[in-house]
């Protein structure tokens, strides 16, 4: 009886064993599932995120998860500067909370210019002066494009925003009939392309009607080119959207560094008084409704969706 005891005892002890191991193996499994997700929804109104698709596939390829600049710096960028502000480069790069931004810039360590180069960098990766890095000598970075991550979280929250206040552009309007006649030629193109195939096969009766069908798309690209030949005067007449929004691009910053249940941020991100005067806090939104107050809007995260 001891002997089938000790006998139990290393079977139970292998079997615990295997459990740990399952377990171990459980958790690497969720380790490498795991992605990283953060988002900016610019409504694909800036270059970022084909930028973003770009650079993680370099990262993701090359196996330089931290050492090539994409999404994930770019979250650490901006928690960064929700942190100690805007421009404080340096105070960031020194946070060891943001160690990660560092490390792209570890080959070119023994440069002279070394921290003004990432300083620069930093900048123009948030503001996005649109000048091309070419020469840089950093090929972990690609060119920065003019519309980066202040101008897509400046049109994220617009979006917001517009959602918010039910805002849509009226149907009526001149410029939303090129929009409808592209989308019944590519209707009308795809829903028929079969019959270019079944004509040169010698059938008459779908002979007849691709002639109907391209005279169709010929009267419809008449009237798009019409259309376009009338829109640059149409869109010079739309006020812009800062305007219609009644919000200017320096109050949505103010109010993107704002933390929830914080007075409005000052500094570099503060509304200017020439602002003010051009763009009151007030206004009547579209269709029945009283006055809308921005101030009792919801923030908006830096992270949207997924």
């Amino acid at each position: 009886e001891d002997g089938k005891e000790e006998e139990k005892e290393p079977s139970d002890a292998q079997q615990n064993g295997d459990k740990e191991e399952e377990e171990e193996g459980k958790k690497d499994d969720r380790n490498i599932n795991f992605r990283f997700m953060f988002n900016i929804a610019d409504g694909g109104f800036t270059e970022l995120h084909t930028l973003w698709q770009n650079e993680e596939r370099a990262a993701m390829s090359s196996g330089k998860i931290y050492d090539i600049w994409h999404r994930r710096h770019d979250y650490w960028l901006l928690a960064g500067i929700v942190t100690h502000g805007y421009a404080r480069w340096q105070d960031i790069q020194n946070d060891p909370r943001y160690v990660i931004l560092n490390e792209p810039f570890k080959s070119e360590i023994h440069k002279g210019n070394y921290l003004e180069m990432k300083n620069k960098f930093l900048a123009r990766r948030f503001k996005a002066s649109g000048r091309s890095r070419a020469g840089s000598g950093l090929e972990s970075f690609p060119s920065c494009t003019s519309q980066l991550l202040e101008q897509a979280l400046v049109i994220e929250e617009q979006l917001r925003r517009a959602a918010y206040l039910n805002m849509t552009q009226d149907p009526s309007h001149p410029a939303m009939a090129l929009n409808a006649r592209l989308a019944e030629v590519e209707c009308l193109a795809e829903s028929h392309q079969h019959l270019s195939k079944e004509s040169l096969a010698g059938n008459k009766p779908a002979n007849a009607v691709l002639h109907k069908v391209l005279n169709q798309l010929e009267e419809l690209l008449s009237d798009m080119k019409a259309d376009v030949t009338r829109l640059p005067s149409m869109l010079s007449r739309i006020p812009p959207v800062a305007a219609r929004l009644q919000m200017s691009e320096r109050s949505i910053l103010s109010r993107l560094a704002t933390r929830g249940g914080d007075p409005a941020a000052q500094g570099s991100f503060g509304s200017a008084q020439i602002f003010n005067n051009n763009f009151g806090p007030n206004f009547r939104g579209p269709g029945p409704g009283g006055i809308v107050n921005y101030s009792q809007m919801p923030l908006g995260p830096y992270v949207t969706g997924r």
